[in-house]
């Protein structure tokens, strides 16, 4: 397995965040993870690259335990994520935004390898005619493609996806699943946090589904998707109560 949570669990003071959460995620899958607002969603994110330490349980990473350690150290090992609210650099360029994530990624390439992979990078995502640019200066569509792009550029193993299509309109949607699917084909794995239902449910292999902080679901799209606990979670009440309603 490339990736192992077991019995993760996460609190702030009297909040429990995550609670006893196990997933196992193999090479080569895109899972999906969904959860209404408050879950525990970027938390679990937050836990697996190290930005906060789980509470009790276990990460392992590439067969080895990662639990707790920092960020950099699992960027290094092939972890990248983005994130939910994009932050770029805005007084940088666009080309050393993206060479950030080379420099200090899984290959930690020096300043002139780096600038040939933003480049490639760009290309990639479709912002090649951005380069020079400053960061500060893109839209939130072109926000989003510059976030994946650095983390492209860390070379990753895993690739950490929280909400990438938030905010993009339908065209911009179908545009950055497609890109996701190319990148999976390229060999990354990616763990995914989308609130775009058939966005998710279409480029997934497998999903998750947490609520309160708990896993109440795992399966195929389609199994998930007539989970009647998913649906209560989403719907507020039983499929049984929705269908007579």
């Amino acid at each position: 397995m490339l990736l192992e949570l077991n019995c993760v669990s996460r609190s702030f003071g009297g909040l429990h965040a995550l609670s006893d959460v196990t997933i196992t995620l193999p090479q080569g899958e895109i899972l999906g993870l969904l959860g209404p607002n408050g879950a525990g969603k970027t938390t679990l994110f937050n836990v697996i690259n190290g930005v906060c330490p789980p509470s009790a349980g276990t990460v392992r990473f590439r067969g080895q335990d990662v639990t707790g350690k920092p960020p950099y150290a699992l960027s290094h090992m092939g972890l990248a994520r983005t994130h939910q609210i994009v932050r770029p650099l805005n007084e940088l360029t666009v080309r050393e935004n993206v060479m950030v994530g080379a420099c200090f990624g899984h290959e930690q390439r020096r300043l002139g390898e780096a600038a040939t992979i933003a480049e490639q990078t760009l290309a990639f995502v479709g912002l090649e005619a951005r380069t020079n640019q400053l960061a500060g200066s893109l839209n939130v569509a072109e926000k989003k493609r510059l976030e994946l792009a650095r983390a492209l550029a860390a070379r990753p193993l895993l690739l950490l996806l929280d909400e990438v299509l938030a905010g993009l309109n339908p065209v911009e949607i179908g545009a950055m699943v497609e890109i996701v699917r190319q990148i999976r084909d390229q060999g990354v794995t990616i763990f995914m946090i989308e609130h775009v239902m058939h966005a998710i449910m279409n480029v997934s292999d497998r999903i998750v589904v947490l609520e309160y902080g708990r896993l109440i679901a795992e399966g195929t799209p389609a199994q998930v998707a007539n989970d009647p606990k998913v649906i209560e979670a989403y719907l507020g009440r039983s499929p049984h109560t929705a269908q007579a309603g």
